[in-house]
């Protein structure tokens, strides 16, 4: 771990996240914190010993903090004895992209783009539609996964798979032109709008769990809820919001993969092409990440449990090039 040295006694301090957090109590009866703290670079099991709620502060998975303690070796592996530990602010200027996996291009790089591809609509309705619901739901954006274990689950993974989708679109559109280019984008654009309400996320960009909206409803009827309730604030033609709403509704493809509809008109059946293909090359080149040249992977749960085959003829980074 990136840990700054304070002195030769081995006392360091530094900024991490907290991964693993349990409350326990010692043979004297003494209460302690046993933590797993970790950055990019590393993790590292630490103890705060005699803790105290209200001289130290609460803590939980996934909040980034900032310590100082002594590095000594335990059983054979390095431990950290935490002298001080607080949360971090906004004066420490910490970036959370340094401690969580985190997309390939920041928050506000992708929020800005497709704020402009929407800004260029043709049709005012869904111009209008898509900006008003980017700028409502800014800030979350900005960080928020697309899912809570499968594809995109990184910080800012839902912009990243929503504008891989639109460059997707943008590409079947200089093909196929025929196909309403706005519907499809703005579409694309919506699709996974009501994730920041399904799942509990932390400011780190990482799910802890199911909202209970997200247990009982889900983003596709959440989704198409919400996009009919803006319509309606913003006078959005009623047939632009049908529209939209079952995009959203049917993105999934079939019933047993959660789709409330099947797609029934041209532009809802290539997004939810374009979203199952999205989201498969993310879950392939991740499994690929993580297997030998020669290979097969694990299986794949999201891939119907099929294992994947490292040929090795790619070596290139597989960064995805939005831009």
């Amino acid at each position: 771990m990136n840990f700054t040295p304070i002195d030769r006694s081995g006392l360091v301090e530094g900024y991490c996240i907290i991964k693993t957090i349990d409350k326990k109590t010692s043979a004297r009866g003494d209460t302690y914190l046993d933590m797993t703290l970790g950055d990019k670079d590393g993790e590292i099991n630490a103890k705060l010993w005699s803790y105290n709620e209200i001289l130290h502060g609460s803590y939980n998975v996934n909040d980034i903090v900032k310590i100082r303690g002594t590095i000594s070796p335990y059983n054979g592996i390095n431990q950290l004895k935490i002298d001080r530990i607080r949360p971090t602010n906004e004066q420490d200027g910490v970036n959370p992209d340094d401690f969580v996996p985190s997309a390939d291009y920041t928050g506000r790089q992708m929020f800005d783009e497709l704020m402009n591809i929407a800004e260029n609509f043709a049709d005012a309705d869904l111009k209008k539609l898509v900006t008003t619901i980017y700028k409502r739901c800014e800030r979350d954006l900005l960080y928020w996964p697309a899912a809570f274990k499968l594809h995109h689950a990184i910080r800012g993974g839902l912009l990243m798979h929503t504008l891989s989708i639109v460059r997707l679109a943008q590409g079947v559109c200089k093909l196929y032109s025929f196909v309403d280019s706005d519907l499809l984008i703005a579409g694309a654009m919506l699709h996974d709008i009501s994730k920041l309400d399904e799942y509990e996320v932390a400011d780190s960009g990482i799910v802890s769990g199911y909202s209970v909206r997200g247990n009982l409803l889900g983003h596709l009827a959440e989704g198409a809820m919400f996009i009919r309730k803006v319509s309606e604030e913003i006078g959005i033609n009623p047939e632009v919001s049908m529209l939209i709403e079952h995009m959203i509704l049917s993105h999934h493809g079939e019933p047993e993969h959660g789709a409330a509809v099947r797609p029934m008109f041209l532009e809802a059946e290539l997004l939810s092409q374009l979203d199952m293909l999205d989201s498969r090359v993310y879950e392939i080149a991740e499994a690929l990440d993580a297997t030998e040249a020669g290979d097969f992977s694990g299986r794949l749960w999201a891939l119907d449990n099929r294992k994947i085959y490292n040929h090795a003829r790619n070596t290139n980074n597989r960064k995805v090039n939005l831009f």
